[in-house]
């Protein structure tokens, strides 16, 4: 009987890699071999060991414990607990998102499709998609841990020895399988693969907020984060191996349960059905702008929760920068010193930065999803009436831009609300307001590129996802790290001013926003004259 369940379980795991043969190599070279460049870099960086000791200092602010995790081995910071400290976490997060994007294409996004009922009238088991899903995600994670970790103990480096090595690589993966379980089992709670993305995001980001919490505040509270038991693993100055197996084992208990589901629930169907809708539709539900507003209402309610307590976690630890950046050498580093303004005005530039790369994600999604409903089918029901291609594609960038603004107004709301609680000289809401809103032509240029891809090669928009990584890493590390210049100048983020430390350059802002206007024009004639999938 449990032969028959999986029964062709290897052949579709198989398929799965073949299908992925470009995808998969992609990560696993980005994630791999951008860690294992961030280690060179950092022994140039810091030559001896009074320059990393005076990073260490820098490190223990709870602005920078909230933001990279809590620092091990700030009393000898070697390169490699330099490393685990500021590079782990992030990592961790780039690759659960890996993984739940990987397991919901090959299941709820497949069943949406209909190739999974295909496939059941093929001589498989009822299980096996789903098994050969998180089997394929999970050797994927395999692979990316032994890649990691040998490549960086390659690296020769003294304070990165071969168990730390395996270690750091086997966090990663254990993280990237325990979310390969976690969003199996929303893909059957799930009735479709936004939903699915929707509530695996939701909890990687609870996640990142529980740890941040717990350790700035009550170290216990970040055990309750599966992000906390992988920074937990202590790599490379205690090597603790039990947070992997716990994340293996509770990963295993949620990969049971998942299959569980599977076998109980009918297909298309899942265990958190939608709501009957009413009987008639509003005026706003008649038009395309708001068809698309309610296919993802939820995902925006959701992400505008988070961006604002995102803002309310980095707000709240304002007030003890000062007092933890004075006087530190190495802090010209991060946060150049500028006269007339103090340290903590300066680092609410980096702040920004960081949220509006965030608020960026939700508002591509939002540009993007009118590429899902395409490959469902359901743009031709709205075409084939009295909705030109122009004005479909024009309810969804004019969401895209709604969203950007109302992510990055409540980021900036929410820094500013937690910092005026906590901070003796309060920053006004208006230099904060100015300091944020100052990104959205960079963002906006995003979205621009987004409709641009989804004109002409919607094949390839998942390209966007890494060149917003790409701006992310030359953004935030840039300065820290020494990157060229032209790296940073590659990224629309790189050219914005960082206010309230520099002037407005309303030159750079002005060509942002006329390139954002081009390659959104563009991506309009290009949508209007190819072919629709159908």
């Amino acid at each position: 009987m449990m032969n028959q369940l999986f029964k062709n379980t290897g052949r579709l795991s198989r398929f799965i890699f073949r299908e992925d043969r470009v995808r998969i190599p992609i990560w696993l070279i980005s994630l791999s071999g951008i860690t294992i460049v961030i280690a060179l870099a950092f022994i140039d960086l810091y030559q001896n060991e009074g320059e990393r000791q005076a990073m260490a200092e820098t490190m223990c602010n709870p602005a920078m414990t909230a933001m990279v995790g809590q620092g091990y081995g700030l009393d000898n910071y070697t390169v490699g607990a330099m490393m685990a400290h500021q590079m782990l976490l992030f990592t961790a997060i780039t690759v659960a998102i890996m993984s739940i994007l990987l397991v919901t294409r090959h299941t709820r996004a497949e069943e949406e499709d209909g190739r999974i009922e295909m496939i059941r009238s093929l001589p498989s088991g009822r299980l096996a998609n789903l098994a050969s899903a998180m089997i394929a995600v999970s050797v994927t994670n395999v692979l990316l841990a032994l890649i990691t970790g040998f490549g960086m103990y390659a690296l020769g480096i003294e304070s990165m020895d071969l168990e730390g090595s395996l270690l750091y690589g086997a966090s990663l993966g254990a993280t990237g399988i325990f979310f390969t379980s976690l969003t199996a089992v929303f893909a059957q709670l799930s009735e479709s693969s936004r939903g699915t993305i929707s509530l695996s995001l939701t909890v990687l980001g609870l996640a990142y907020l529980i740890r941040a919490i717990g350790d700035v505040g009550s170290e216990i509270l970040s055990w309750f984060s599966p992000l906390g038991w992988t920074l937990g693993t202590e790599v490379y100055v205690n090597n603790y191996w039990w947070p992997v197996l716990l994340l293996l084992v509770v990963s295993f208990v949620l990969a049971l349960l998942a299959f569980y589901l599977n076998a109980i629930r009918d297909l298309n169907s899942g265990f958190l059905p939608s709501k009957p809708g009413r009987r008639n539709a509003s005026v706003f539900l008649q038009s395309p702008i708001g068809l698309s507003f309610r296919l993802q209402r939820t995902t925006i309610f959701a992400w505008a929760v988070g961006m604002f307590a995102i803002g309310i976690s980095y707000g709240s630890v304002l007030g003890d920068l000062e007092l933890f950046m004075e006087d530190i050498e190495m802090m010209q580093q991060i946060v150049k010193p500028v006269e007339g303004f103090s340290l903590t005005e300066q680092f609410i530039t980096m702040l920004m930065a960081i949220m509006s790369m965030i608020s960026a994600v939700p508002a591509l999604m939002v540009a993007m999803k009118i590429k899902g409903e395409e490959n469902k089918n359901r743009t031709e029901h709205l075409l084939t009436r009295s909705v030109s291609r122009t004005r479909l594609m024009g309810s969804y960038y004019t969401l895209s831009i709604a969203t950007s603004f109302m992510m990055q107004f409540l980021a900036v709301f929410g820094l500013w609300l937690a910092g005026s609680a906590v901070m003796e000289e309060q920053i006004t809401f208006g230099t904060m307001f100015s300091a944020g809103m100052v990104y959205l032509p960079a963002i906006w240029v995003m979205i621009g590129v987004a409709v641009l891809l989804v004109g002409f090669i919607p094949k390839f928009t998942g390209l966007l996802w890494l060149y917003l990584i790409y701006s992310f890493i030359v953004v935030y590390l840039g300065d820290l790290l020494q990157f060229p210049a032209w790296l940073s100048n590659l990224s629309a983020f790189g050219h914005i001013p960082q206010i309230p430390v520099e002037d407005m350059d309303f030159l750079s802002v002005a060509i942002l926003m006329i390139i954002a206007i081009i390659v959104s024009v563009a991506g309009f004639v290009g949508y209007n004259r190819r072919d629709i999938a159908g």
